[in-house]
């Protein structure tokens, strides 16, 4: 009889875990300094990491955050946007040989990031690395002290970038890194109003070596400086690499603009190249070309160089 009824009470028991709803997620999410991750992350709820918060947020939802913190790396696999609008110094500290932001999202997911700090301490690996998903949207937010690159876009698929009001400095490797990979991935990216300083290798790196499809890229009111090697560099050996570069600052890098191998090819406008160790370079069949006025002037600026100030070939306004 014991036997019996401790069995209908296991049974009973069962039943009732079984039946207990999962905690519902939220559209909209908080994430506070002063918050537990045992809460459901609604305003007056919040939770402490951006993990547990994404965990607990819609497909396509929003994670707000509340006041500064540092508030934990975060592996993003669908949509969502990540938003520091105005409380200060709210984001990411990155522990060693890791990554503070990881995208690994479906072909339709859109990923949007606002208003983070995210910092390596000269310790983290990487600040945001994109594998997978259809686009990714950066505004007002600083990546630095990373042992390897600021930001790493490598996308398998056919991705989108756009960064804006953005600071990349002081990284072991590349400030900003775009680079398709998996043989077939591809990139159209829109850079605005984003500096790269002082990072040990390139400012900005744009390479279409390990893919046989194409990477675009238009930069505007950009700024690359203090960069070891260089402060724009296009890179494609056989790929379509291209660079649109307008309205920008290439200064006291070791190479100013550099394009190299095959259909690599960097166009460029309004741009000022100069104090650098050369100013800029195409080898191995690249191009460089330099847009003019409607006048049939030149509306580059390039003094102060070095080496490497000679004329590129001219496109005519049309």
């Amino acid at each position: 009889m014991t036997k019996i009824t401790t069995s209908l009470l296991a049974l009973l028991f069962a039943s009732c875990l079984q039946g207990t709803p999962a905690q519902a997620q939220l559209p909209r999410t908080f994430i506070s300094g002063t918050g537990l991750d045992s809460n459901n992350c609604g305003r007056p709820t919040p939770c402490r990491t951006l993990q547990v918060a994404y965990d607990k947020t819609n497909v396509g939802g929003e994670i707000n955050m509340l006041d500064p913190a540092g508030y934990g790396k975060v592996i993003i696999n669908h949509s969502i946007s990540i938003v520091n609008d105005g409380v200060g110094s709210a984001g990411i500290l990155v522990g060693s040989g890791q990554t503070g932001i990881t995208i690994d999202a479906g072909p339709d997911d859109e990923i949007n990031l606002r208003g983070l700090i995210i910092e390596g301490t000269n310790l983290g690996t990487t600040g945001i690395r994109f594998n997978t998903g259809k686009s990714l949207t950066i505004q007002k937010c600083v990546v630095r002290n990373m042992t390897s690159s600021g930001i790493l876009f490598r996308p398998t698929g056919s991705s989108k970038l756009s960064v804006s009001d953005c600071l990349v400095t002081d990284n072991g490797d590349h400030g900003i890194v775009i680079l398709p990979s998996g043989g077939g991935g591809s990139a159209v990216a829109t850079l605005n109003r984003v500096e790269a300083h002082n990072n040990q290798d390139n400012g900005f790196h744009i390479d279409g070596t390990s893919t046989t499809a194409s990477v675009d890229v238009t930069a505007t009111n950009c700024l690359a400086s203090g960069n070891v090697v260089n402060g724009f560099r296009v890179n494609g050996d056989g790929s379509k690499a291209r660079l649109t570069l307008v309205d920008s600052v290439s200064a006291y890098n070791g190479f100013g603009v550099t394009a190299n191998g095959s259909d690599s090819r960097i166009r460029i406008g309004r741009t000022k190249v100069i104090s650098n160790a050369s100013g800029w370079r195409a080898t191995n069949g690249a191009v460089i070309e330099t847009f003019e006025n409607i006048f049939g002037v030149r509306t580059n600026f390039v003094h102060g160089n070095t080496a490497e100030e000679d004329p590129k070939t001219p496109i005519a306004m049309k």
